[in-house]
């Protein structure tokens, strides 16, 4: 590792680590980042050593939610199960699976949601007091195995499905919806983990230092997320879901040429 790789490295993990601790989506930061200083490395290391950097992160602001943000913790339970079970489903399905085949259809997904969210004003502005009940069960099961399962076999805009999800489903704000999401992506990077340490795809030493700035990164973006509130996080939400889209096409155009 260079000085100039590390510095630069670290700077792009500081950026994820506080825009994935509102709305998601710092996998769209750091992932290009490290292809970018490790071009000869593969797809697989390459994902491995941003979940060991991105999970240190999500674990800091799925933290310091918790202290401001009350939680029905049978929620979040059956969220990280099934979230978890499924990513590791989908992790050792990702062969399974090509991306090409996939890219398309979740291109799709982005783009109704951002028309769906853009149209609709007050989506995610109000919060409703979550109800347990056997259909929200239900729905937490049926949301987080999907979502999960689709992390582990492509990933780009899980947390910005999650955090639809909650809103669109069980009647949580932006701000609820964003805390609720960083348990769930607490639990299916740790279910992608348990597959890519034991296979050795990580860098070990460089994953650990990004950690340590996207966990910097995460304490300042839960801070913004507070201050500036609901309105803030949803135009925020829907810049990241214009990015997302914008990748997703450069990358499915590229397929063709």
């Amino acid at each position: 590792m260079d000085f100039v790789t590390v510095i630069s490295l670290v700077f792009f993990a500081f950026a994820a680590g506080l825009i994935d601790a509102a709305v998601g989506g710092g996998g769209l930061i750091q992932i290009p980042a490290l292809m970018n200083f490790y071009p000869n490395t593969s797809a697989a290391t390459i994902f491995g050593t941003n979940k060991l950097a991105a999970i240190f992160g999500t674990a800091t602001s799925a933290f310091n939610y918790a202290r401001r943000v009350p939680f029905n913790f049978k929620l979040v339970g059956v969220v990280a199960i099934f979230a978890g079970a499924f990513s590791l489903l989908g992790a050792n399905c990702v062969s399974l699976l090509p991306q090409q085949v996939l890219r398309p259809f979740v291109l799709i997904m982005l783009i109704a949601i951002a028309i769906y969210t853009f149209k609709q004003k007050q989506f995610g502005i109000l919060h409703q007091q979550f109800v347990w009940s056997k259909k929200s069960c239900i729905l937490a099961m049926l949301g987080a195995a999907s979502i999960g399962f689709y992390d582990g076999v492509f990933g780009p805009g899980t947390g910005s499905f999650f955090i639809f999800f909650f809103i669109r489903y069980l009647s949580f704000d932006f701000l609820h919806a964003s805390a609720l999401s960083k348990m769930a992506n607490l639990t299916t990077n740790l279910a992608a983990l348990s597959f890519f340490i034991p296979t050795g795809h990580i860098l070990l030493q460089m994953g650990l230092i990004m950690a340590v700035a996207n966990m910097a990164g995460s304490v300042i973006g839960v801070k913004m997320a507070f201050k500036y509130g609901t309105h803030f996080i949803r135009k925020l939400f829907l810049a990241l879901l214009v990015v997302l889209i914008g990748r997703l096409v450069w990358q499915t155009f590229s397929d063709f040429y």
